[in-house]
């Protein structure tokens, strides 16, 4: 551990008196810094966009598989240095850190728009509410809907940068280790370059070795893709019910190496909360549940006279969790809150009387800012006051004319979306855990009954509403991530929304033919009737299903809601305990509700054991090379996802091309399990 120690306000004028300073910090800001005669250039804006557009491939496929995707900062950030630094040599220009960090701000903005295409436009399809199930008659309508998706929240995220980037100072866990990243891999010497040199090996190496693993679960899926471990263990002590853990419940250990990278970067409290929740829902509660007659099983969103599944069950009291969760830790901060509130105002009173011609109005607050941009460098207002207008109108015309979502409706998802843009970005600054499911299931609530004869209206404003504020929070969640990173290395905000912008664009020509690509080799994306199908979709399931119950006649058990009620409060006083009362030391090893809330409505458990798997690969390793885990620990991690994801997207072009040929080895009698 770093040491620390106290230094002057005066030398460092961003820390308040009395705080804790890094050591490390403080030499690494003493070193001479690299002359970069620009920040922004096309060369890192376009390598940056297309390597996003590979995270993107790789984030419809995890998001169809597992319902969950993953930021390409540390992706964008190391194999972009390595492609603009022989760029760099080659032309014989400069290229440094800053650059570097337009690189993979460009690639997080690519790679990072999937949200939609991973669970209400194909719960839209799954539900017959579109014209056809076919994606290619609604060209027009994807596209318009993904530009609306793709610039509101970019917009979004520059007014929110103030707060949780400079005077919440959130860690940030990926956008941290990103920038860390950056600054090992420009720091001068042999000793650094070779290091960047391993780094790239490294994430070469995790790259294709897990994409070649995913491929070879397509053919080989007993040993590459699938370990029915409990299986074979109840079959030979002739126990049925450990052989239904894993054939009913998901007890099997999978390959899952997008998991296995995320476990390495993720806090051990964290997956120790995910997995606990898991355990608690489908491995103890749920089955207990199920066994009494008093639940269906473990998925599935069956309509009254039946209570449930302990997917839909447990669905309710984890989505109250994570809301209350991330709701407390706003709490905390009330103060900040408070004051980034009425600087909003102030500055918004002073840009109408500049427009009057009238004398700005005098800043009597007490409260200095801690932001250290040259004014010169930071983001105008009119941009993102411009920005959001005209996207929100563009989002106007769009939900009405292509959706026929009432006006009211999106304006009300549109202010709402701000609103839970906070709850997402204090979640994801805090834990790295981006909660845009339970927000969207906050949504989908909330416009449960709009008033209108057609139910097809009804269901459609409900996800699309819900649509529009999960696509606004993730896409703030990453836009401010990537501030984030800037901050650390001290580069341009205006630099990096540039670079948004570029990657913007490429985010929306890429993810409507990836989505087409995937819905062509596996039409049970779109169609639910289709019972085997090669995705889980546990997400487009629970967008349909909760649209369902919320619209028509279902409701939420009783005793789900009173689960709800006793874990939100659990969580009020978790989050209190935490802030107020547990020591510093002690916060890292607290139970993370939040995380335990993920767990109770992911039913694929077979998640727990990659995750975990991860953590302990991680640990292990940091514990005998603490050295070389810090430096390469990242590249590894980043190598995985985007490799699982690459794998799953040329399976989609194999099995399009009609290759499906596999053989059944360790699938169990007859292949059932394969």
């Amino acid at each position: 551990m770093s040491e620390k120690t106290e230094y002057p306000l005066e030398k460092y004028s961003s820390k308040k008196i009395g705080d804790a300073i890094d050591l490390d910090e403080i030499k690494e800001e003493e070193e001479e810094e690299i002359f970069e005669p620009q920040q922004f250039t096309w060369r890192a804006a376009i390598v940056g966009s297309l390597l996003g557009c590979v995270v993107a491939a790789s984030n419809l496929y995890l998001g169809l598989q597992i319902g969950w995707t993953f930021g390409a900062s540390l992706w964008g950030s190391i194999f972009g240095f390595l492609i603009l630094k022989s760029l760099a040599r080659v032309t014989g220009t400069i290229f440094g850190p800053k650059e570097n960090c337009v690189c993979q701000t460009a690639a997080t903005s690519a790679g990072g728009l999937s949200s939609g295409f991973v669970t209400a436009i194909p719960a839209m399809y799954r539900m017959g509410l579109m014209e056809t199930r076919d994606p290619k008659n609604d060209v027009a309508a994807l596209i318009l809907w993904t530009i609306c998706s793709a610039f509101f929240g970019m917009f979004y995220a520059i007014p929110l940068r103030s707060y949780f980037v400079i005077n919440q100072n959130l860690p940030f866990p990926s956008p941290r280790a990103a920038a860390e990243t950056i600054k090992n891999l420009h720091k001068a010497g042999s000793s650094a370059a070779n290091d960047a040199r391993k780094s790239g090996m490294f994430l070469a190496i995790s790259f294709f070795g897990s994409m070649v693993w995913g491929v070879a679960g397509k053919f080989i899926p007993g040993i590459f893709d699938s370990i029915h471990f409990l299986y074979y263990i109840g079959k030979a002590a002739g126990s049925a019910a450990v052989m239904g853990a894993d054939t009913a419940w998901g007890w099997y250990f999978n390959w899952e190496w997008a998991f296995i990278g995320a476990g390495f970067m993720t806090p051990g409290s964290t997956v120790a909360s995910f997995i606990l929740g898991q355990i608690a829902a489908f491995g103890i509660a749920g089955p207990l549940m199920t066994s009494s007659g008093y639940l269906t099983g473990k998925s599935g969103y069956p309509l009254p006279p039946a209570i449930g599944s302990a997917q839909s069950w447990f669905l309710w009291p984890g989505v109250a969790m994570m809301v209350v969760c991330s709701f407390s830790e706003l709490g905390a901060q009330a103060p900040g809150i408070y004051r980034g509130l009425r600087r909003g105002v102030f500055e918004a009173r002073n840009k109408i009387r500049k427009l009057q011609k009238k004398e700005p109005l005098e800043n009597n607050s007490r409260h200095v800012s801690n932001d250290p941009t040259p004014q010169n460098e930071r983001i105008p207002t009119y941009y993102w006051v411009i920005g959001i207008t005209a996207s929100a109108l563009l989002t106007i015309l769009v939900m009405g004319l292509q959706f026929h979502v009432p006006v009211y409706a999106t304006i009300g998802c549109l202010i709402l979306s701000f609103i839970l843009a906070f709850i997402a970005l204090q979640s994801s600054g805090e834990t790295d855990i981006n909660p845009t499911g339970a927000i969207a299931k906050v949504t989908q609530l909330v416009f449960a009954r709009i008033p209108n004869d057609d139910i097809k209206i009804v269901q459609k404003t409900n996800l699309m509403c819900a649509n529009i504020v999960a696509s606004v929070c993730s896409q703030s969640v990453d836009m401010v991530g990537d501030l984030k990173t800037a901050q650390l290395l001290r580069a341009s905000p205006k630099a990096m929304f540039w670079a948004q912008m570029v990657g913007s664009v490429f985010a929306v020509a890429v993810a409507i033919p990836l989505f087409m690509v995937y819905t062509s080799a596996y039409p049970c994306i779109l169609d639910e009737s289709i019972e085997d199908c090669k995705f889980a979709t546990p997400s487009v399931n629970a967008w349909a299903n909760v649209c369902r119950l919320l619209t028509g006649t279902g409701k939420v058990p009783h005793e789900s809601m009173i689960a709800s009620v006793v874990l939100a409060v659990l969580s009020v006083v978790s989050v209190i305990i935490r802030v107020k009362f547990l020591p510093d030391a002690w916060k890292p090893y607290w139970i993370n509700l939040n995380a335990v809330g993920i767990g109770f409505i992911n039913p694929s458990n077979y998640l727990s054991y990659a995750f975990g798997l991860g953590w302990l690969l991680s640990a292990i390793w940091r514990r005998t090379s603490r050295e070389s885990h810090e430096k390469f620990m990242y590249s590894v991690a980043g190598g995985l996802i985007a490799g699982s994801g690459i794998a799953g997207l040329i399976k989609a072009a194999l099995t399009i091309g009609g290759i499906d040929n596999f053989l059944l080895v360790g699938c169990g009698d007859g292949g059932s399990l394969c």
